[in-house]
């Protein structure tokens, strides 16, 4: 399976950008906290404790990434793909067995998102221009055009007036293809990476319900907090990632919260809008070959205190997500066990690639 970047710029490579913005990302060389996030300080893998992540999902031959809890609870949504094909599932979250098939629409595999508790969103191009759509999530029923875009556009939020935030990509001019980003993905038949796109600038962008579009920062992976304050996201900074903060009401307010020779991407929010869950490889890092790095979940304050490794493991974790009930949902390349296997009845098949996977939010740090 190609990977998602790659299948989003092959899909929308022939469109012609008018009209966008060139605003660059806001600068941070003047904002400087009182309090440096300090790097955690992190012992060799075999010093490190097991964690206790549960596994959640195991289909014979399947993958299942990037799950999305439901605003109740009840279900996840997931990235499932089985040999060449590649769908998008809904999953009962008590025991991640398979509810129903939403859509196979390859549009929906990089911007699926709920809208409530029975309806998604996402991209596609069915009516022959790209818009952002909603369905029914059991898969049934009529689907709803909600608002046409243009242009490269990948990784959008719903807001619930109808705001769209998404990513926009803006290819690179040849001469200055020596500023794109440099970081490989692990392999080229995967979906672990969501954050390199090679060959083209991201820009985070703000539509209004009117189709008024307002470049918000530079930058990839953006996440709406709970209480509706704050946009989280990953920006690059030489060879590194880091976390970055802007607030909704006033853009020009640019926070950054991680700071480290490493890359910290995917950021979540935890349901009090008070902790960031994300993707890291500062366990292990190696900035020029990113599939020799260790990859976990990390967690960490809004302010850059509380630095906090969560998942232990020399696999791939990524893609964090917490539901309602302050459990954190991830996707691991983790080898499983025999026990597993009997455990979620499986008896033939293949359990390489990625599932799903739970781990229980750490309390928080008085």
């Amino acid at each position: 399976m190609r990977t998602m970047n790659r299948l989003i710029i092959s899909l929308i490579s022939s469109f012609l950008i008018a009209g966008v913005h060139s605003a660059s990302a806001n600068s941070i060389s003047d904002w400087m906290g009182e309090h440096r996030n300090a790097q955690a300080s992190v012992s060799s893998h075999d010093d490190q404790p097991a964690d206790a992540a549960q596994l959640l999902t195991l289909e014979p031959g399947q993958t299942e990434m990037y799950a999305r809890p439901s605003p109740d609870g009840r279900f996840l949504i997931t990235l499932n793909s089985k040999r060449n094909t590649s769908w998008i599932s809904r999953h009962f979250s008590e025991n991640g067995d398979p509810a129903n098939r939403i859509s196979d629409d390859n549009r929906a595999f990089d911007s699926i998102g709920w809208r409530d508790n029975t309806h998604v969103y996402y991209l596609s191009e069915r009516a022959g221009g790209l818009a952002l759509w909603e369905k029914i999530s059991d898969g049934e029923g009529m689907q709803r055009r909600i608002q046409a875009l243009h242009g490269m556009i990948t990784q959008p939020i719903l807001l619930e007036n109808n705001t769209i935030i998404a990513v926009r990509l803006t290819p690179l001019e040849r001469r200055n293809k020596q500023h794109q980003n440099t970081h490989s993905r692990h392999k080229a038949d995967d979906n672990f990476n969501n954050w390199t796109f090679d060959g083209f600038r991201t820009d985070i962008v703000r539509f209004n319900a009117d189709g008024e579009e307002q470049v918000l920062a530079n930058g990839v992976n953006p996440s709406i907090s709970p209480d509706g304050q704050w946009l989280a996201f990953s920006m690059q900074t030489g060879r590194s990632m880091h976390l970055f903060r802007i607030s909704l009401d006033d853009s020009s307010e640019l926070i950054q919260i991680t700071d480290s020779r490493s890359v910290d991407v995917q950021p979540s929010w935890s349901k009090d809008s008070q902790r960031l869950y994300f993707t890291s490889n500062r366990a292990r890092p190696d900035l020029r070959h990113a599939n020799k790095s260790q990859w976990d979940i990390w967690s960490i304050d809004i302010n850059g205190r509380n630095l906090t490794q969560l998942t232990h493991n020399e696999a791939r974790d990524g893609a964090a997500r917490m539901d309602k009930n302050g459990k954190i949902y991830f996707h691991s390349d983790r080898k499983i066990a025999k026990a597993l296997r009997a455990q979620h009845q499986l008896g033939s098949g293949s359990t390489s690639g990625f599932h799903i996977w739970t781990i229980d939010a750490p309390k928080p740090v008085k």
